[in-house]
């Protein structure tokens, strides 16, 4: 089968424009923890844990909102879902400089729930304008705009906080996001196949989430903990070596990784199943706990980075491929959920690991909860093929363009994620 190819994706009407409105759409959201974080302890001279509190808020506000944010726009169509979207949350960051500290927690937490979705519309779009062959380029060139995305944001937000304000910078955001949310309303993306209404409708009411998407889901959290657990045990060996200099610069290597990871994945012909890339994420991070000085610290951490986005592009082209397009974006939704969950989870059960045996404790529990996870979602699926009967061979997912290698069959979808995400 010939390899996916970048310039034949971005020659598809409307994709180099998502792309392009996605990267600087995402920017707010991935400004907003950290802006949030230094108004907290600047201006309002309160403590990192109440800075966690208002950032956990936020988190919370996001993970319930999430599915039921991508149910609107599968019901209503983008517009009409993300415009009440527009008005709160950036009304939210705009009087954010103006309130106390617990009227700013609950404002967070307003602002994670109208949260405008930027991330599970861009994925559910690139799902419609894609065909199913370059789906995994697809993906794994958003995975790579998220992670220069999540590279430039920071930056950003210490340069409006430090040369102006945090006031300035939470005003900022919230101008910020309602241009990008007015954005994604003037471009509106399509969420839905055109002419599929009634085709998508029926195979939405028939369709039940099973042990696929269950499996799918559980990888994703897999993956999130993995990534908040490295996260949090690198900061940390970082700091016990008295080099919290080189924080920023060591997590840019890793992102760096991640990066490559994902143009090199982009361009393989065949996809892994996420339960095997979530094992080879949990692999790669073991070396790092055992490792010492910074040069072989920067390598190994660009190796851990190689197969992060490779490994969330891979869950997102699965999710679109397994659900119906009148479901996508509550499913989106719901994995977004899953990751959120993850991290708020992951990251205090790592950081027990780190407290009580040390930063390399941290890396190897985060890979062997990775690993448990892999684990039980090969079991829970061998013993779904022992136990279901034959599979009818009914399309679930075809190609939008007919440009694709044919239609995905429900076999094809349900054989444990073998077969190539094409």
């Amino acid at each position: 089968m010939p390899r996916p190819s970048y310039r034949a994706l971005l020659r598809l009407p409307g994709v180099p424009g998502l792309y392009v409105l996605s990267f600087f759409a995402r920017i707010p959201h991935a400004m907003s923890g950290l802006v949030l974080t230094l108004h907290v302890v600047g201006p309002l001279h309160r403590g990192y844990a109440q800075a966690g509190i208002a950032t956990a808020a936020a988190t919370v506000g996001m993970a319930v909102g999430g599915p039921w944010r991508g149910r609107l726009v599968d019901r209503y169509g983008l517009r009409r879902a993300i415009l009440p979207s527009v008005l709160v949350e950036s009304v939210v960051w705009i009087c954010a400089p103006r309130l106390g500290f617990e009227a700013l927690v609950v404002a967070a937490f307003v602002g994670g729930l109208f949260l405008v979705p930027v991330f599970p519309v861009t994925r559910q779009s690139l799902s419609v304008l894609v065909p199913v062959k370059l789906r995994q380029a697809a993906y794994a060139l958003d995975s790579a705009g998220t992670e220069a995305t999540f590279m430039l944001a920071p930056v950003v937000a210490v340069l409006v906080c430090t040369r102006f304000s945090t006031s300035v910078a939470l005003v900022a955001l919230g101008v910020a996001t309602a241009v990008a949310g007015l954005g994604l309303i003037w471009a509106n993306p399509p969420t839905r196949s055109v002419g599929a209404e009634n085709t998508v409708e029926s195979d939405a009411q028939a369709w039940r989430p099973g042990t696929e998407l269950i499996v799918v889901l559980l990888a994703a959290l897999a993956a999130s903990v993995v990534l908040v657990g490295t996260d949090l045990a690198l900061v940390a060996t970082l700091n016990d070596a008295g080099r919290t200099a080189d924080v920023g610069w060591m997590v840019a290597v890793w992102a760096c990784g991640s990066l490559v990871g994902a143009l090199v994945y982009g361009r393989m012909g065949r996809s892994p199943s996420p339960l095997v890339l979530v094992a080879v994420l949990s692999a790669v991070t073991v070396p790092v706990a055992f490792v010492h000085g910074p040069v072989a610290l920067a390598v190994l951490v660009f190796v851990a980075g190689l197969p992060c986005a490779p490994t969330l592009s891979t869950i997102n082209a699965r999710l679109v491929t397994i659900v119906p397009e009148a479901r996508r974006g509550e499913v989106i939704g719901w994995a977004g959920t899953v990751q959120t969950v993850a991290n708020a989870m992951g990251a205090p059960v790592v950081g027990v690991a780190v407290d009580l045996v040390g930063p390399a404790a941290g890396f190897l529990l985060a890979a062997a909860l990775g690993v448990l996870v892999v684990v039980s979602g090969w079991v829970a699926l061998r013993l779904r093929a022992r136990s279901r009967p034959a599979v009818p061979d009914r399309t679930v997912d075809d190609d939008p363009d007919g440009a694709g290698e044919g239609p995905v069959r429900a076999k094809d979808a349900q054989a444990g994620f073998s077969s190539p995400v094409q």
